[in-house]
């Protein structure tokens, strides 16, 4: 629903900013990493994540958009709330609990306050394979413009085909063809995959 705010900050606190947005002040949730980001800032843009429960309407605001993403993931896992996910994400950088779940450490995770150790596990079984299939810079990556191949790589992996052999065989693909459209060069890569 909402992408991102951006405006100036009224208030700062280390778990929460008022940011006001044409005239609107909204009170927003922030990670610890997020507030060492804007902590000096008069103005800033946090990417939202809206969260909606029965009594209450939640905004969670994040300094990148790749931290946001990660929160994402993590309150899709069963038994973590948004408070929890962001309890996380104020306690390591989102980097550190990237390669965590990545490399299966749950003693790591464990480590994190309200994290016991069958939500450590689960963190890691549910999101482990998702967070490999997208690349180890996937999350916390600058967006940047995408050539061709890189578009279709994207919508390989949201297919469900591994990174590795999808790169390779769109590298054949674009050597052989190299002015071709990205919904033809997944159509070429669909048939060889």
């Amino acid at each position: 629903m909402y992408e991102y705010l951006n405006g100036k900050l009224v208030y700062k606190a280390p778990t929460h900013v008022i940011l006001e947005v044409g005239g609107v002040g909204y009170h927003v949730h922030i990670s610890l990493n997020t507030f060492s980001q804007i902590k000096d800032a008069e103005q800033c843009k946090l990417f939202i994540s809206f969260q909606v429960r029965e009594d209450a309407h939640t905004m969670y605001g994040f300094a990148e958009e790749g931290e946001r993403r990660l929160f994402e993931h993590l309150i899709s896992v069963s038994g973590i709330g948004p408070g929890t996910g962001r309890m996380i994400l104020s306690s390591i950088s989102p980097d550190e609990i990237q390669s965590a779940i990545i490399q299966g450490n749950v003693p790591l995770i464990q480590r994190i306050k309200g994290i016991g150790p069958k939500t450590a596990q689960r963190m890691v079984l549910e999101l482990q394979d998702k967070l490999k299939k997208q690349g180890p810079d996937a999350l916390t990556a600058v967006p940047k413009h995408r050539t061709v191949p890189d578009e279709a790589l994207s919508a390989l992996v949201m297919l469900g085909f591994v990174r590795s052999q999808a790169e390779k065989t769109l590298a054949v693909i674009v050597r052989e063809h190299p002015d071709l459209t990205v919904e033809s060069l997944i159509k070429e890569a669909l048939k060889k995959l």
